[in-house]
C-alpha cells in the first residue's frame, strides 16, 4: 500500500507540473490543446502538485497496517 500510494503521489506531482506548464505557456505540448495558455490550469496544477507531495508525505509516514 505504501508503494501504491508513493506511486501515485509522484504520478500526481508530474501531472500537477505539466498542467502548471501547459497553462503558463512554458510546455505547449500538444499545439492545440485547450490548456495552453489558460490561466486557471496554473493554479489547478500546483493545487495537483502539493495534493501529490501530501499524499508521499503520508505514504511515508504510514506504518504499514
Amino acid at each position: 500500500m505504501r508503494s501504491f500510494l508513493a506511486l501515485l503521489g509522484v504520478l500526481m506531482i508530474v501531472s500537477g507540473l505539466l498542467w502548471a506548464a501547459q497553462g503558463s505557456g512554458i510546455f505547449p505540448y500538444p499545439a492545440q490543446s485547450f490548456m495552453i495558455g489558460s490561466r486557471p490550469w496554473i493554479g489547478w496544477g500546483l493545487l495537483m502538485a502539493v495534493a501529490g507531495v501530501l499524499v508521499v508525505w503520508a505514504s511515508r509516514r504510514r506504518t504499514g497496517r
